[in-house]
């Protein structure tokens, strides 16, 4: 008993050293910045609209791949097929490949001269430096969070569930949207939140694709480089606060009611 009090003695105090890790660097960021200058700040329109622009695109990227990665992880839950662990792998690349390198790769794959491109072209949509490069850059390096979460919800679903529907006459598709989604759609609002917010905090990716208009990742970057810690603060504190308030909104609103 008295080994195992010793170890788990030491096992909190790593986990301290880590909460404090994790905390200090954004409690002095908080403690730096007065609330005047943090409304100061708020009033501004330049703020302001990097702020609404980052939620929507990220929102709008989350909401339009989710069509497709949804049923790719019911797929991925349910079948076992060659390549499998190869597309799980292509699945996890965009969280570990340098997020420049993704913009590189996304701004190729957008360019007027590739084929996509050319497909926004002909519908008047410039995906370098608009709104809609900024989602598809956000969804590139956030997607893999929705499937693996969502996967898991499936993979969760008893298949005797899905087995005895069909033997009643229940056709597939029928299953699935009665069945295997309302089953896992805690982890996939789970995944859908991760993306959302993952897609809200990228950097790296889209200032290679759209340095204009700027999303407040963007923002509080130029500000940054030009102006110095100072001006960068309160943009950082204020963003920090309203993602914050829109996770806790999506949790509470997809809370599992008693």
């Amino acid at each position: 008993m008295k080994q195992t009090t010793t170890i788990n003695l030491v096992f909190i105090f790593f986990g301290a050293l880590i909460l404090l890790f994790i905390i200090a660097p954004l409690l002095g960021m908080f403690l730096k910045t007065t609330p005047e200058t943090l409304f100061e700040t708020a009033r501004e329109a330049e703020v302001r609209n990097s702020i609404w622009l980052t939620i929507w695109t990220s929102l709008a990227g989350t909401l339009f791949f989710a069509i497709a990665a949804i049923p790719l992880s019911y797929l991925l839950a349910r079948y076992e097929f060659r390549g499998k662990k190869l597309v799980t792998g292509i699945i996890d690349l965009p969280v570990v490949i340098p997020h420049s390198a993704a913009g590189i790769a996304i701004l190729g794959f957008v360019s007027r001269d590739s084929a996509i491109g050319q497909i926004g072209s002909a519908l008047g949509i410039n995906f370098v430096g608009n709104p809609a490069g900024i989602s598809i850059a956000m969804a590139f390096v956030s997607i893999p969070f929705l499937i693996n979460a969502a996967r898991d919800g499936f993979s969760s679903v008893p298949v005797r569930l899905e087995k005895a529907a069909l033997t009643l006459g229940a056709s597939p598709t029928r299953v699935f949207f009665t069945i295997s989604l309302p089953l896992a759609w805690r982890n996939i609002l789970s995944g859908l939140i991760l993306m959302f917010a993952r897609g809200m905090s990228e950097f790296g990716a889209v200032i290679v694709v759209a340095y204009h208009p700027m999303i407040t990742p963007v923002l509080i970057y130029e500000r940054f480089g030009a102006f110095g810690l100072k001006y960068a603060r309160p943009v950082s504190v204020l963003f920090i606060l309203i993602s914050l308030s829109v996770f806790i909104l999506l949790r509470w609103l997809g809370r599992e009611k008693k």
